[in-house]
């Protein structure tokens, strides 16, 4: 399915014209007259930016990209207005937009920037399914095999975490296996890489604390 390039712009005239270059370039386009219609069918899942002007009523583009941070969605955007100035256009390239263009402006730098835009969709949609496949295998360990995965990935030995555990070494040499086939890797780096993913390592102890 091609990409979905939702544009959001209360200027009628100009959504019939952006729609017909789009489609014509083979992405499948959705408008919006509004920011209020765009967070009422907010689009999920498939891939796609957005394409956002700066001055509607309502609520304005800038205030769109706030709201939609907030919501935690990450959908690039690409803002495209007939009023630009370096103070909107720094706040929104700081607020994570993709690129802020001026109208009119080529076809070409446009459908660049789109191009560049769904690129980066998609590294975020494989980032978020490889997190989201972590999270699981995690899941799947039991209590105790969790325990034993966060002192293994602070480096601690086998005996060390026996004797903190208040169990046998061997014990722990079981589990650490168990972990390691659950969370499907055949090393302790790959254990290391899997609890800094997740954000594992930051809130834990240092030794000796």
């Amino acid at each position: 399915m091609p990409p979905i390039v939702h544009v959001v712009d209360d200027d009628a005239s100009f959504r019939v014209a952006i729609a017909r270059l789009l489609g014509a370039s083979g992405y499948q386009v959705a408008l919006y007259g509004s920011a209020s219609e765009l967070l009422e069918r907010l689009p999920d899942g498939e891939p796609g930016c957005i394409l956002l002007d700066v001055k509607m009523s309502g609520l304005t583009g800038p205030q769109l990209q706030d709201r939609l941070g907030q919501l935690g969605y990450r959908m690039p955007i690409v803002f495209l207005t007939g009023y630009a100035d370096v103070p909107t256009s720094v706040r929104a390239i700081k607020g994570g937009a993709e690129d802020f263009l001026t109208k009119p402006v080529p076809e070409k730098d446009l459908l660049d920037a789109i191009e560049r835009a769904l690129i980066h969709h998609e590294e975020i949609r494989d980032h978020d399914n490889q997190i989201a496949t972590m999270q699981s295998l995690v899941s799947s360990l039991t209590p105790r095999e969790r325990e034993v995965f966060a002192l293994v990935v602070r480096g601690k030995l086998n005996k060390q975490i026996a004797h903190e555990l208040g169990t046998a070494e061997r014990t722990i040499k079981a589990h650490r296996q168990q972990v390691m086939e659950k969370c499907k890797v055949q090393s302790l780096a790959g254990l290391v890489l899997i609890a800094a993913r997740l954000g594992m390592l930051v809130s834990a102890p240092r030794d000796g604390s």
